[in-house]
């Protein structure tokens, strides 16, 4: 039928995909690193949005984009691009996980009435990466930046925006807008008074499209869809559905779900986000996953994690008794935000190092089961798990995950699945502009190429690590985990 174009702008780099739009076989790529000279150098917290820009440009070389119909865009999470009254930059975008901002997180929660009132209002509490705390921040700091503040939009937002010419229309789709911290999952809606608590005036919001809308054509008749967050663009890469589960390895953790409703969680474990068609995606984050395994890895001597997953595999499922609770860096959940790490079960048998270097890699699943389980408490159906992150390949994690888990385990092979989550979304707006797609139902693309693992016999042996990390992490932080 056609081809179509996902564009994915990270933090680091651009990379575009070109699709066939019946079957999402990626037919060509491209890939520029963003140029770093126009981030301020002393903050790296800054970026100038014109960095996205010519590094797009630059990715797009060499006629890739020929012949494409639509382009869907995908890019960072939690970047604030602030603009005035004629449209341009007030200040550099504020990107990433902005340390600056804890203080103003603290300070924000407590101004609406604490954690409760928070994911009562928008099915978050601040965190110092959102946006709403960057307002703050920008309002306490920057008071001048923030007065002539008159537009805010998100990092795919703004490359929309661009790629359309700029036009008076703004917009951007829920699964963006659910991250922001004053757009709530549950009710569809933004909360200016939120952005007014945080910045201290109203401002524009850009417009809500719905997942299959289009946000606009090019001069040149290229279709632009709504565009969306990279762990939203990513899962629909995937092609995840009900019943599906994410588990991402970084340094920290995440676990999301696709549910159909909106959870809204007192506690504050879960933030409550839209995905790309029309669900939701709760998420429940682990401060320490691939840290932990890092942190033995050092403290046993090993140059990498591929030497400690061998070590690993030299011991047995349980580690002779050896526990560690993995809350290095404090922990969200559960929320124990200035605990430590805890290792019980010393024997004389169980003091070897491929004991320790087994019990590192259960620490960590154990500690993403208990996200999980959080999930799963609320009525989350977790049939299949998907396990994103380089660590996802060691055999110490593919060994242990399926009966830790409960569940089956996918490990799908690398791909650029947030651009490809990008191109699906542009297929979709694309077919449903001509009449061939229906705006309720994506189109069917082949999922990704994968490895699939069973628990099977192993589960019961899962089972029972699983009941001792949990007696270990009830013992030393008694009630502090309420799934």
């Amino acid at each position: 039928m056609g081809i179509v174009a996902g564009l994915d702008s990270s933090p680091e780099f651009t990379r575009i995909v070109v699709c066939d739009t019946d079957t999402g076989a990626v037919l060509r790529q491209g890939y520029a690193p963003h140029p770093m000279e126009n981030a301020d150098s002393g903050r790296p917290s800054d970026v100038d949005p014109q960095a996205w820009l010519l590094s797009l440009g630059e990715a797009a070389g060499g006629g890739l984009l020929e012949g494409v119909q639509a382009i869907g865009v995908s890019a960072q999470q939690n970047a604030v691009v602030p603009l005035d009254s004629q449209g341009n930059t007030v200040r550099p975008a504020m990107v990433g996980g902005d340390k600056r901002a804890q203080v103003a997180a603290a300070d924000l929660a407590d101004a609406l009435g604490g954690r409760e009132a928070w994911a009562q209002a928008v099915g978050c509490v601040p965190q110092a990466a959102q946006p709403v705390t960057k307002l703050r921040w920008l309002a306490r700091t920057e008071p001048d930046a923030a007065q002539r503040t008159a537009v805010l939009l998100q990092a795919h937002d703004w490359l929309v925006w661009q790629l359309l010419g700029r036009p008076v229309r703004r917009t951007t789709d829920r699964g963006g807008a659910s991250g922001t911290g004053y757009w709530s999952a549950a009710t569809g809606g933004y909360r200016p008074d939120l952005v007014e608590l945080a910045l201290g005036h109203q401002v524009m919001l850009p417009e809500v499209i719905g997942p299959a809308d289009a946000a606009g054509t090019t001069p040149e008749g290229l279709l632009i869809s709504a565009g969306t967050g990279e762990t939203m663009a990513a899962a629909f890469g995937l092609g995840i559905g009900l019943g599906d589960a994410v588990v991402s390895l970084g340094a920290s953790g995440s676990v999301m779900a696709v549910h159909p409703e909106a959870l809204v969680d007192q506690s504050g474990m879960i933030t409550s986000l839209a995905d790309a068609t029309g669900m939701h995606l709760p998420v429940v984050t682990t401060l320490n996953a691939v840290r932990t395994l890092r942190g033995a890895s050092e403290m046993l001597g090993l140059g990498d994690l591929e030497s400690l997953s061998e070590l690993a595999m030299k011991s047995t499922p349980g580690a002779h008794g050896l526990v560690l609770l993995p809350y290095l860096e404090g922990e969200r959940t559960p929320q124990l935000p200035h605990a430590a790490g805890t290792l019980s079960g010393l024997r004389r048998e169980s003091m070897r190092p491929e004991h320790l270097a087994r019990a590192a890699f259960e620490g960590m699943l154990c500690g993403l089961a208990d996200a999980l389980d959080v999930l799963r408490g609320r009525g989350v159906d977790v049939r299949r798990v998907f396990l994103l992150g380089p660590a996802a390949e060691l055999p110490a994690v593919q060994a242990s995950a399926p009966a830790l888990f409960g569940a089956q385990v996918v490990v799908p092979q690398p791909a650029d699945y947030a651009a490809i989550g990008a191109a699906r979304q542009a297929a979709w707006a694309l077919g449903v502009s001509q009449g061939t797609l229906d705006p309720r139902n994506p189109p069917a693309w082949q999922g990704a190429a994968a490895q699939v693992l069973e628990p099977g016999e192993e589960l019961a042996v899962g089972q029972a690590v699983r009941q001792q990390f949990v007696s270990v992490r009830e013992q030393t932080h008694p009630g502090a985990f309420r799934p």
